[in-house]
């Protein structure tokens, strides 16, 4: 572990929080139905704080968490400039290069993998932050990300189908009945449940007891979310911020437990 100042450490937690705030608002736009609410142009500067605290628009408050995110990163790059500053600041920017395309996703004009990279970039952000943080030495971070997307680690591929299914389905559709799949929607969600059994598994073999219960907690919430849609596909409610709010807790669980 590094000796570091405790300005770059509160600096990267702050990062650390507002990537997770930023995540979990983006379950929120889903879950009230503000996809589009400001529109496919990024990042939108007029009245967006006004939005945000007189109108509670939580896409909003999700792009000027997520700017605040960048301004954070770019600080901590010129502070404490090295391997992981460098990799922190350029996730941020596909972080946000793939929120624009999401846009598009949403607008029917792009793939739905581009959400899936989205999610994917969102939380490697927040994980190299925490990393920073913590004082994980920038040298073992190739090493560390390897471990984290090969086997039996599947949770990457889980948040990159989950991501696949929410711009399938434009946060429109309804996801329907799964135990006859009919269409590509209901297929891709059948291979993010089965991604997440298979994550359940690995953590069982992993022996991570702590993460395993989280995943358990995720797995209901999940269902819950998979209920909500079905019933409002529009505006499935909270438990969609929910359920990106376990995703996180299972992550940094994981990380800690792997340092």
């Amino acid at each position: 572990m590094r000796k570091l100042s405790h300005m770059i450490i509160e600096l990267s937690l702050a990062t650390t929080f507002l990537a997770g705030l930023t995540i979990v608002l983006g379950g929120i736009v889903e879950g009230y139905g503000y996809g589009l609410s400001l529109g496919t142009k990024w990042p939108y500067t007029r009245d967006m704080v006004h939005l945000a605290v007189r109108k509670a628009d939580p896409e909003a408050m999700h792009r000027i968490s997520a700017t605040l995110v960048g301004l954070l990163s770019l600080t901590i790059l010129i502070l404490d400039f090295n391997l992981l500053s460098i990799a922190g600041f350029i996730s941020v920017i596909f972080t946000a290069l793939l929120g624009m395309a999401t846009l598009y996703v949403l607008a029917g004009k792009l793939p739905s993998i581009f959400q899936g990279f989205h999610d994917i970039a969102a939380y490697t952000t927040m994980v190299i932050y925490l990393l920073i943080a913590m004082g994980f030495d920038p040298s073992r971070f190739t090493s560390f990300i390897i471990d984290a997307i090969t086997p039996p680690h599947f949770l990457y591929f889980v948040i990159f189908m989950g991501g696949v299914v929410t711009g399938t389905r434009k946060m429109r559709f309804s996801i329907g009945d799964v135990r006859k799949p009919k269409n590509r929607l209901q297929w891709i969600w059948i291979v993010h449940s089965i991604a997440g059994v298979i994550f359940f598994l690995s953590l069982i073999l992993l022996q991570l007891w702590i993460p395993l219960a989280l995943a358990l907690i995720e797995g209901i919430v999940g269902l819950l979310v998979f209920r909500g849609i079905n019933r409002n596909p529009e505006k499935p409610g909270i438990v969609v911020g929910l359920h990106q709010l376990f995703s996180i807790a299972i992550v940094l669980s994981l990380v800690i437990f792997s340092i």
